[in-house]
């Protein structure tokens, strides 16, 4: 636990870094903004197409992983879900807590993380799951909200939602890193070493902006934010680890991977979707905020213990 938690350390620290930048407005809002735009177009894109297009398809595609994690992710979806009806919460945000309590922040901090904490053989199951994410779940609040606001499963929804992971970067690169492996066309070393350049600024480029970030985010409705911080950080660890584990049981590897995947704290993109749909962005603003802060402790158990696995 020790070691696995000063290896994560400077993960948060940067992150904590990027959080003094933004409180102290060194870091505009604005800077922010443009600094995530940045890294999710350019060095996380070409991060992800590199690692793609160095692996084959039979080194990714696992029926079992995606089902596993599938159907854990679901069960947390689904008592988010359940626990919101309960508290008389309407269809809009309801959809908008599950998300909260079942989507990590793979792509921004997981990735990174994982390949530092796993090596390079984490990818294959990291992109799993990150698909997963992007394609199922940011698709079904999607869904949800147009049904709820009365449009339905539409042809207009249908199209929203198929715009929106053709538009997506790191869909696309993982689709054409893995393109590019099929053709079985060595990548030239230039571009390699392009790709390597601007891949490297991923990580760091990543952790600062999840930390300027939150500094603009408040910590309102705490009581709600809190359940779905312990939603994501507890009982989304363990529904996935039920699932890889027991249901659809997986190599022990890829199982260490996805639960520690699980135990990422809320992903940023939530509060997007909450802001741009105008659904209790403040409740997924507290809720990001509050499973990153708690999560310098518990990510860090939860690996501990997912290596137990290995």
């Amino acid at each position: 636990m020790a070691e696995i938690f000063v290896r994560t350390l400077p993960f948060f620290a940067i992150i904590g870094l990027g959080y003094w930048a933004g409180r102290t407005r060194f870091f505009t809002e604005e800077a922010t903004a443009f600094l995530t735009k940045f890294v999710f177009f350019f060095p996380l894109s070409a991060m992800i197409f590199r690692f793609a297009a160095n692996l084959s398809v039979a080194e990714i595609f696992d029926p079992n992983l995606i089902l596993g994690y599938l159907a854990g992710t679901l069960g947390v979806y689904a008592v988010a879900t359940v626990v919101a009806m309960l508290r008389r919460q309407d269809i809009s945000t309801a959809a908008v807590e599950a998300q909260c309590a079942a989507i990590g922040n793979v792509g921004f901090l997981g990735i990174p993380m994982m390949v530092i904490l796993f090596g390079e053989a984490s990818v294959g199951p990291m992109m799993l799951v990150l698909t997963v994410d992007l394609v199922v779940f940011s698709s079904l609040i999607v869904v949800l909200i147009n049904i709820h606001r009365g449009a339905g499963l539409s042809l207009a929804t249908l199209r929203l939602v198929g715009v929106g992971l053709l538009k997506n970067p790191m869909i696309l690169a993982i689709v054409a890193g893995l393109a590019w492996s099929a053709g079985q066309v060595p990548i030239p070393t230039p571009m390699n070493d392009f790709l390597a350049i601007l891949g490297g600024a991923a990580t760091p480029g990543a952790l600062f902006a999840i930390g300027a970030s939150l500094a603009s985010k408040s910590a309102e409705r705490v009581e709600v934010a809190g359940w779905l911080s312990f939603a994501k950080l507890v009982l989304h660890p363990l529904g996935v680890a039920a699932g890889v584990l027991w249901l659809m049981p997986v190599a022990p590897f890829s199982a260490a991977v996805a639960i520690s995947a699980a135990a990422l704290p809320v992903a940023g993109n939530v509060y997007m979707l909450a802001q741009h749909y105008r659904v209790a962005p403040q409740r997924a603003s507290a809720a990001i905020l509050i499973s990153t802060v708690v999560s310098i402790v518990s990510v860090p158990l939860v690996i501990a213990w997912a290596n137990t696995l290995l």
